[in-house]
């Protein structure tokens, strides 16, 4: 299974952005997607994320502190996360990865949970 992120680049405070992240692989059943942020000299930290409660769109949620300009959103159908920021600012300057929880495994199972990361885009926000 392979993550693939994409969306970043170099953006002009005030502005807005829009990150996607797409899963591909074998894949019986995505259980959630999340996205995290990771600024220069700090830790990595979860900014929201998507589970998959049986609809087309999960279930989303984005931690309390970052609530607010931060959006995110899924197509559970397609395997794919986004995240849009709003009124950018620059301590938004980061690398944004995005995360996915899935099971594997033959058909009638048993299935295996598994984890994985996507590369990185890195949004880099100007005054």
């Amino acid at each position: 299974v392979q993550l693939q992120a994409s969306g970043g680049g170099l953006v002009q405070s005030g502005r807005s952005v829009r990150l996607t992240c797409v899963a591909s692989g074998h894949i019986n059943r995505l259980n959630a997607m999340g996205w995290y942020r990771q600024a220069p000299g700090k830790e990595r930290e979860l900014i929201g994320h998507v589970i998959n409660d049986g609809s087309a769109s999960g279930h989303a949620s984005v931690r309390g502190s970052v609530r607010g300009r931060f959006t995110v959103s899924g197509d559970i159908t397609k395997n794919t996360v986004y995240l849009r920021i709003d009124s950018l600012k620059a301590e938004d300057t980061a690398t944004y990865y995005c995360n996915a929880q899935y099971s594997t495994g033959p058909a009638g199972g048993p299935y295996v949970t598994s984890d994985q990361w996507g590369q990185g885009t890195l949004v880099t926000v100007s005054s």
